[in-house]
């Protein structure tokens, strides 16, 4: 190459490399221009949820992450749009760089794919710090109220064929046999999400619970007493020692199955005494009776030791008609399952959850127990005991002096956090979630989470709980416009009892068929 005339050849082409790259990403930009240009539609329901995320004002916290790295991008901004193109339409981050972040209306994204995929490793990085930062901004704008926290845990399965140290199996809540990854959500009194742990999905839940608490109350320098409030996954003697120890106070049910003998005497007493609740058309909706006793637990702490302690508890035992008719009837299809395969002697894998309602004896041909031959016997005894409890649910509280109703109220908002979950698996598709590395993966949940948030605070803080959420989904993803000039959009998004309560309770004109671009300047800058 010296010979030919090139003084410095890896200078030389250097340069060659950089004017190629140039060309390169000229071209790309004038293809997704034309591909832009090509649809006149945009996105604009998503503006409440930027009003919310500007009223939050955390970009600036958030670009504090930024000064330690060396990168040429804004990683607010990144997160932000990720926010919006989720909940207008949750697909992968390849299809959302491409198909979705361009037709948000008003978003100047100049960010490579390769830097949103970077980002989108750092946001799982730090998802506690953020989480940490949103929190606390939530906390100053809108209040967050801990007298009563709920918490509740899912999972999501991976297809992958191996394990990793945060992919692993373990019980999966679609009963698969895949990886999983476990996710634990915390509500506040207002059913506002204020904390999310992942964990590798062959530990358990309900150490988790301790932890994000705990670290809810740290970072947040809360010090009142806070009201746990969690399903019977979640109810463990360890639970109830560190909610003793931090002065809270808890509300869990317990599986009247597994209860012991005297407590089980209690539950099936004819004599007890029940007061009855009716619903508005005048059905019962359910019935209670309560005691308040010192019980006793013991467990094994972190260091392997054995603990033991009492607590005074009030127990609220209660029974539902309807769930009581939905148990027997599930028990009894179980039950003729069970009868019919032991009439053709069906292999132990064939009988499936019914397979508690028989017993595998072995035996030879004059009935005598062998290790040859095995003979299925109905267990008759478990069925009755367990079509007798249909419908029975106790609820374990150290609320001694709580109105009985009110328990059963606090206990009965855990489906809020069960709707959580099921926004972020139905309506944001959380799962598939087409990341591979443990970063980008939590940095995946972190923006479903995210989404909820604010979601969340749109529904309960702003609307007053006044539109539910699937309506705001409906919104947020068919309200479109279509550019006529650079001044005038047609709003081409069919009319709807939501478009009409938010242009009410907005004072925007969102029903207009016209919308000038200061009219919808008007609804991205404010701040609500």
């Amino acid at each position: 190459l010296i010979d030919s005339g090139i003084d410095d050849p890896i200078p030389y082409y250097t340069r060659e490399v950089e004017t190629l790259n140039a060309v390169l990403k000229k071209k790309k930009e004038d293809e997704k221009r034309k591909l832009i240009d090509a649809s006149p539609i945009r996105f604009l329901g998503y503006f409440p949820l930027k009003n919310i995320f500007d009223g939050l004002a955390v970009s600036k916290h958030i670009h504090l992450l930024q000064y330690n790295r060396a990168f040429q991008f804004s990683l607010s901004h990144i997160m932000e749009v990720l926010i919006y193109s989720r909940c207008v339409k949750p697909c992968s981050k390849f299809k959302t760089f491409h198909d979705v972040i361009p037709y948000l209306y008003g978003v100047d994204f100049d960010s490579s794919y390769d830097q949103l995929l970077s980002a989108l490793g750092i946001m799982g990085q730090e998802y506690e710090k953020i989480i940490e930062i949103f929190t606390r901004r939530v906390l100053e704008r809108y209040g967050i109220s801990t007298s009563t926290t709920y918490f509740d845990c899912t999972n999501y399965y991976f297809e992958i064929d191996r394990e990793n140290d945060f992919q692993r199996k373990g019980p999966s809540k679609e009963k698969r046999t895949d990886p999983i990854v476990g996710m634990g959500l915390l509500l506040d009194s207002d059913l506002i999400p204020v904390g999310m742990r992942l964990y590798p999905g062959n530990q358990s839940e309900q150490p988790v619970m301790r932890e994000v608490i705990d670290a809810m109350k740290q970072q947040n320098h809360i010090s009142g007493k806070t009201i746990q409030v969690a399903d019977k996954g979640i109810n463990c003697a360890a639970n109830i020692h560190a909610a003793r120890k931090n002065k809270d106070g808890y509300i869990f049910s317990k599986a009247v199955k597994s209860l012991s003998q005297v407590e089980l005497k209690w539950v099936m007493n004819e004599n007890n005494v029940y007061h009855e609740v009716y619903n508005d058309e005048g059905n019962l909706k359910y019935r209670y009776t309560s005691i308040i006793d010192d019980f006793h637990y013991e467990f094994v702490d972190d260091f392997g030791k054995k603990k033991k302690f009492k607590v005074t508890e009030k127990r609220i035992l209660t029974f539902n008609p309807v769930l009581c008719e939905k148990q027997r009837f599930e028990l009894k299809k179980l039950y003729e399952k069970a009868k019919g395969l032991r009439v053709c002697r069906a292999k132990k894998s064939e009988y499936g959850e019914s397979s508690k309602y028989v017993t595998f004896l072995s035996a030879d041909k004059d009935g005598k127990a062998t290790k040859e031959k095995v003979i299925v016997e109905l267990n008759t005894e478990k069925f009755e005991k367990d079509y007798a409890l249909a419908g029975y649910n106790l609820l374990v509280t150290s609320e001694t002096s709580m109105d009985n109703e009110l328990v059963y109220d606090i206990y009965h908002n855990l489906w809020r956090i069960e709707q959580s979950f099921r926004i972020m698996k139905s309506e944001l598709d959380a799962r598939p979630v087409y990341c591979q590395t443990e970063n980008t993966i939590k940095g995946h949940f972190l923006i479903c989470y995210l989404s909820v948030l604010v979601m969340r605070i749109l529904e309960f803080k702003v609307l007053k709980n006044q539109v539910c959420a699937s309506k705001l989904f409906e919104f947020i993803r068919n309200y479109t416009v279509l550019k006529e000039t650079d001044e005038k959009y047609i709003n081409i998004s069919a009319s709807s009892p939501t478009i009409d309560f938010l242009s009410k309770t907005f004072n925007l004109p969102l029903k207009n068929f016209y919308l000038s671009s200061a009219q919808i300047k008007r609804m991205l800058d404010q701040v609500i």
